[in-house]
């Protein structure tokens, strides 16, 4: 069966060899049983790693943050219809209201407080950018939140690297990620 899946590995044939990987951004424990043998064996003996950012790295993390908000003295408010405004508004309230029953028993055994989740997660969303706004909206989910603490597949396969002791690097700095979606207009986003 695992000879069929997909692997989403490109090999560059030189040597040694190089691998190309395709992740996407979701808890790995829901692809990790779905990625090929392959693809985990290119990854254990690469010595070197680059991922499309360093999220291991308080500064691209830092950046990455201040990049979502709004130019100083701004808020949402001021840039979005009043009416879906409102309805954000007013859906942010419901998700608070459901985050503690959204949680799993393993989460909270862990002293994950869903107050302090949704803070982590939509804390200052008055500041950010309506393209933010809308990306932080879509997590906001009950099976999002069951996933919570369970690191994406980039982070986890960063997270492995560093503990392999390997040479890890980023392909694309913030700015690169963060202008081309700051420059989508309101009806685009």
């Amino acid at each position: 069966q695992q000879s069929k899946l997909n692997s989403f590995l490109w090999t560059i044939k030189r040597d040694p060899p190089s691998y190309f990987f395709g992740t996407i951004h979701v808890p790995y424990t829901r692809v990790w049983d779905f990625i090929p043998e392959n693809s985990k064996k290119a990854f254990q003996q690469s010595h070197i790693v680059y991922f499309e950012l360093d999220l291991t790295d308080p500064y691209t993390i830092s950046a990455l943050t201040s990049c979502q908000l709004l130019p100083q003295g701004k808020n949402l408010q001021d840039v979005l219809p009043r009416d879906i405004y409102r309805r954000l508004k007013q859906h942010l309230e419901y998700v608070k209201l459901m985050m503690p029953f959204w949680m799993t028993p393993d989460q909270r055994g862990k002293g994950l407080y869903a107050d302090y989740l949704f803070n982590a997660i939509a804390g200052n969303w008055e500041r950010k950018r309506p393209v933010w706004v809308m990306l932080m909206v879509n997590s906001l989910t009950e099976v999002d939140i069951k996933s919570r603490g369970v690191p994406v597949l980039d982070l986890y396969l960063a997270q492995e690297a560093e503990r392999l002791r390997k040479q890890t690097g980023a392909v694309e700095k913030v700015e690169e990620q963060c202008h081309p979606l700051n420059g989508l207009n309101l009806s685009q986003v």
